[in-house]
């Protein structure tokens, strides 16, 4: 049976005028509410502590008492747990998810797929992974580590502008990882979009060889294209930026693949805070009035 639906969701970015400018959204279009755990806390002599987002967005709840969801970014599912400093970093990681979720009472929490930290290095976003048992074995223990907090726990495709393996292999290696932490997905359809446009595949063949019983949410979003400067190719590649509309191409995936996903519980619709002004906040409620269409609550 189908867990209950959420509906349509808007994130919480710690931005006000971000809150500002989307506060009609927030208010009156969306269903429940996604937040980056890691933007509610801060670091103060070692130790990660609440930060003043963390109240503010716990009086969303109080006044709104809409559902909120999770959604990680630094949690780095591909590093295994045995790296020096890992225990502990992981430890503090999930204390504060803890209290979070103690808080505000997830419906579910979900994580980027793929690598921050590794050996020292950081990364601001994350990293792609091989197709290997041995990375499906690392993002598996760590996911049943989320899961121990929040139990229903999903991982998110990703969009990448470089790979380790065969790009056409990415849906069964997303089944392993799945398959062995007993897991849900997050499909994000710009995302997989992306990486077939940058890599030349079928996105609808694509995303038609992922599990999706085991999707429970999906994210719809917008990007952009690179500047050919930026690479000595001067190849210009899509990029999951968050930062303008939804294009066709996405929405003809989520009508498409919504009937498909039997246990999906909720869609957002992604934009970056800093990426549009006043004028275009209409058609951003345009779109996630758009999928209360395709996904009523």
């Amino acid at each position: 049976m189908t867990a209950s639906r959420l509906g349509v969701g808007f994130a919480l970015h710690p931005d006000l005028e971000y809150l500002e400018l989307a506060r009609d959204i927030i208010e009156r279009d969306a269903d429940y509410y996604e937040v980056n755990p890691e933007t509610l806390w801060r670091k103060r002599e070692g130790r990660l502590e609440r930060n003043d987002y963390h109240d503010l967005f716990h009086k969303f709840l109080e006044a709104s008492r809409k559902p909120f969801v999770a959604h990680g970014l630094e949690f780095s599912l591909g590093t295994p747990l045995d790296e020096e400093g890992e225990a502990a970093r992981v430890a503090q990681w999930l204390e504060r998810l803890r209290d979070d979720h103690g808080r505000f009472g997830f419906a579910w929490m979900s994580e980027h797929l793929g690598w921050t930290t590794a050996r020292g290095l950081q990364a601001t976003l994350p990293l792609p992974l091989p197709h290997h048992p041995e990375a499906v074995a690392a993002v598996a223990e760590r996911m049943r580590l989320l899961k121990s907090v929040v139990p229903t726990a999903l991982f998110e495709n990703w969009a990448t502008t470089f790979v380790l393996d065969d790009p056409a292999g990415e849906p069964a290696f997303f089944n392993a990882i799945a398959r062995t932490a007993d897991c849900g997905i997050l499909l994000d359809l710009h995302n997989a979009w992306t990486q077939c446009v940058n890599f030349k595949l079928d996105a609808r063949e694509y995303v038609g060889r992922l599990d999706l019983d085991r999707v429970v949410q999906i994210h719809v979003s917008g990007g952009s294209m690179s500047e050919p400067r930026m690479l000595a190719s001067r190849r210009s590649m899509r990029m999951d930026s968050h930062d303008g509309p939804v294009p066709e191409e996405v929405w003809a995936l989520l009508e498409g693949v919504l009937p498909r996903c039997r246990n999906v519980r909720g869609v957002v619709v992604e934009r970056l805070n800093g990426t549009f002004i006043n004028r275009d906040v209409e058609a951003l409620a345009g779109e996630v009035r758009r999928a209360k269409e395709l996904f009523p609550c």
